[in-house]
């Protein structure tokens, strides 16, 4: 039985938008890596570039210009240069004024790589010759150069070796995010004990909600108050909040639209959501009941993931295994209705690779 083995590669995105093939950059660096194992983890330490599931790249077929179409819907829905409280650096308090100069105005990429379901790890059955993509939401620019770092554990057999159930607090507010990185709750201490202890070189760690918890989802992003306590709040509430909203071709009297709900969506976002539908390969039925369901339950819609996913491994200067993380991702809790009892429930599983 073949050990895991680990590669990480260094990207330079050439665009502020890019779907950088990382498979070919693995046979280039690694040949036949993927075609020795039978799975194959993809960890991104960024919080404005990641990766999709693999079950969204297959609904997309692999192919790039699927992958920038349905992204070019979330483009629209969160548009650079937007009205982001998280861009407005006159209240970024925590910035010094040198720090401001330089700060990228992101949120668009932030509201993005958290409403288009991407994820800083994932875990794909590998396909030696099918395209795995590090989606790039904010690379090259003007003013900004990226470099991106992705680690890729390529392995055969998974085991669950430790779980642990942790109780969250919550405030009462319906619409709230919680930093599950907070010390104060432990988790984070919790899942690098529960790691140590199983002493794996090659682990991922998953953070999964309990299955009685409801209104509730996980993403892994920055937490920066505007952008968790304002931004983000302010999409679960209204999904076109940022849209640039162009219908006055579409619609000879647009005081003549009823109500600001389902036929405004129609009208204003069918472009948007059409560039999807496409995208997805989904009829106008399956269409319309999209339009029915992001207009009715935004929150539900936006936030689904009820896990999140870690590499774990030997820190790299104690030698000790633990949670790998970037610098600025941390887990987060989004609620929108309050939790009975205040309290959340999520569990912490250690998955050991062989």
């Amino acid at each position: 039985m073949s050990r895991p083995t680990e590669l990480t590669l260094t990207l330079a995105p050439q665009r502020r938008f890019e779907a950088i093939d990382v498979t070919t950059r693995i046979e280039a660096e690694a040949g036949d890596l993927l075609s020795r194992y039978r799975r194959a983890l993809y960890t991104s330490f960024h919080t404005t570039a990641g990766y999709l599931d693999q079950s969204l790249s297959v609904r997309l077929h692999h192919r790039q210009d699927l992958v920038s179409q349905f992204f070019r819907a979330f483009h629209a829905l969160f548009p650079q240069g937007g009205e982001y409280r998280h861009d407005q650096m006159a209240l970024r308090a925590e910035l010094t004024e040198a720090q401001k100069e330089v700060e990228p105005h992101n949120g668009d990429s932030h509201l993005t790589f958290i409403g288009a379901g991407m994820r800083n790890c994932v875990t794909y059955r590998t396909r030696p010759h099918a395209p795995v993509y590090f989606i790039e939401l904010d690379g090259k620019t003007d003013v900004l150069h990226r470099q991106r770092k992705t680690t890729i554990v390529a392995y055969d057999h998974e085991t669950v070796v430790a779980r642990q159930a942790l109780t969250i607090p919550v405030s009462k507010h319906p619409i709230d995010a919680v930093n599950l990185a907070d010390p104060s709750f432990g988790l984070l201490d919790q899942a690098n004990a529960l790691v140590a202890r199983a002493g794996v070189d090659h682990a991922r760690v998953d953070l999964v909600l309990d299955p009685g918890e409801r209104h509730v989802g996980l993403t892994v992003n920055e937490y920066e108050t505007l952008l968790m306590q304002h931004d983000l709040v302010e999409v679960l509430r209204d999904p076109f909040r940022f849209a640039k909203l162009k219908a006055g071709h579409m619609v000879a009297d647009p005081l003549a639209i009823p109500g600001k709900s389902l036929n405004y969506a129609r009208y204003d976002m069918v472009r948007v959501l059409n560039s999807l539908m496409e995208a997805l390969r989904l009829d106008e039925g399956a269409f319309e009941r999209l339009v029915a369901k992001v207009v009715s339950l935004p929150a539900r819609r936006f936030l689904r993931s009820r896990r999140v996913s870690f590499l774990a491994g030997p820190d790299p200067d104690s030698g000790v295994p633990r949670v790998l993380c970037g610098t600025y991702q941390s887990p987060i809790l989004v609620q929108w209705h309050p939790a009975d009892q205040q309290a959340r429930r999520v569990d912490i599983v250690v998955t050991q690779f062989s």
